[in-house]
């Protein structure tokens, strides 16, 4: 049987870190996803607001990292589990118990959004040594002068 689910979106607020009483970290979020298609009356995209349960370093991780607003990425399975409310009647809870959690945003901590990311690196031009040329500074790529084409295979 499988339950896998890939679901991204914006978190709606700050993570919450709390500890169980066996010592075992859990952080809640809630993520708002929209819906790939749009409604045929209004024209706009509609938003699932779906809970978001992460255990151990992966609670760390996100309430470390992540804030409200940012983009995330959540690898895991759903859960649907009952529960009982303060009323006495009995209620269904749906949740992603997240494995893996990614950054779906290029911002960086204490940005204030404007984050942008840098310029392609531009190949080195090739030395007169050898036909390569290390990088310098800012270029990460160098290129090589002597290529005949062939593979080696």
């Amino acid at each position: 049987m499988l339950n896998r689910i890939i679901i991204m979106g914006r978190l709606v607020a700050d993570p919450e870190l709390r500890t169980t009483p066996g010592g075992v970290t859990v952080a809640t979020v809630r993520l708002a996803v929209d819906r790939d298609f749009r409604n045929k009356q209004t024209g706009e995209r509609e938003t699932d607001f779906i809970n978001v349960v992460a255990w151990r370093q992966t609670a760390e991780f996100v309430s470390r990292y992540f804030a409200k607003g940012r983009m995330a990425v959540v690898e895991g399975r759903l859960q649907i589990r009952p529960y009982t409310d303060r009323d006495g009647n009995k209620r269904t809870a749906a949740e992603v118990v997240a494995e893996n959690v990614y950054f779906g945003d290029s911002r960086r901590d204490g940005d204030s959004g404007s984050y942008a990311p840098p310029p392609f690196a531009q190949s080195a031009p090739a030395s007169s040594s050898g036909g390569y040329a290390a990088p310098t500074g800012e270029d990460q790529f160098a290129e090589l002068a002597d290529d005949d084409g062939d593979l080696p295979f």
